[in-house]
């Protein structure tokens, strides 16, 4: 990975939220997976959610898994930044541990629907970097869908249904792509970073660098 230009200058930037969302099978899942293991100021976060936890998941990790008591008086206490039932379930992001990785610089990843993207950008505004990724094509979906052999017949067709409604909100997202290959959408989505991070007003001291460098005439 580059150096980040505020770290080979010695200064420190603000922290940024990234959302990648996309309808079920579109690709939003690998694509965060491999933007992890390519930028290591990137981290992942870890949601709440009322889902039983599945073979191979970690609490804590992967998700906290809560009950609905628990999880409803997070959402009362204002614990969440956003919030969202999705396929029966509950799914919410913490406030908390958000807000320090932005102080701290580090930005985090978010895996959310677009009902999460609004409740996120209305409460963090301008530190939510917003990027819908889409099908090449709505039969590409469906073959998606289906090879990744977890999901009955039944699962497949009602993700298809909602698939159109997910894609109408793509007007609500700062940044769209159209995921023909992986590696070619991961390279636009860490462009999208790459300018995100240099925006002047995530350069932390940026003012005071300034004049002193003008100071240096």
């Amino acid at each position: 990975m580059d150096l980040d230009q505020n770290q080979a200058i010695g200064r420190k930037r603000r922290g940024l939220l990234i959302v990648l969302s996309s309808p079920s099978g579109a690709g939003k899942s690998t694509i965060s997976r491999m933007l992890l293991d390519a930028d290591r100021d990137v981290t992942m976060s870890v949601s709440a959610t009322t889902r039983p936890i599945r073979p191979g998941e970690v609490e804590g990790r992967d998700y906290h898994f809560v009950s609905e008591v628990d999880f409803k008086r997070m959402v009362e206490e204002g614990e969440f930044a956003e919030w969202a039932p999705v396929f029966d379930y509950h799914y919410g992001s913490p406030q908390t541990p958000i807000k320090a990785a932005l102080k701290a610089g580090r930005d985090v990843l978010f895996d959310i629907d677009w009902q999460g993207t609004q409740q996120l950008h209305a409460a963090m505004g301008e530190d939510l970097v917003r990027v819908f990724i889409l099908p090449p094509s709505m039969v590409e979906l469906e073959r998606r869908l289906r090879d990744r052999g977890t999901d009955s017949a039944e699962i497949i067709a009602s993700r298809m249904s909602r698939a159109a409604g997910e894609i109408s909100h793509w007007a609500e997202y700062d940044y769209v792509l159209v995921n023909e290959d992986p590696a070619t959408c991961l390279a636009d989505v860490r462009a999208i970073l790459a300018a995100e991070r240099l925006k002047r007003w995530r350069q932390a001291g940026l003012v005071a660098f300034v004049r002193d460098l003008v100071a240096q005439r």
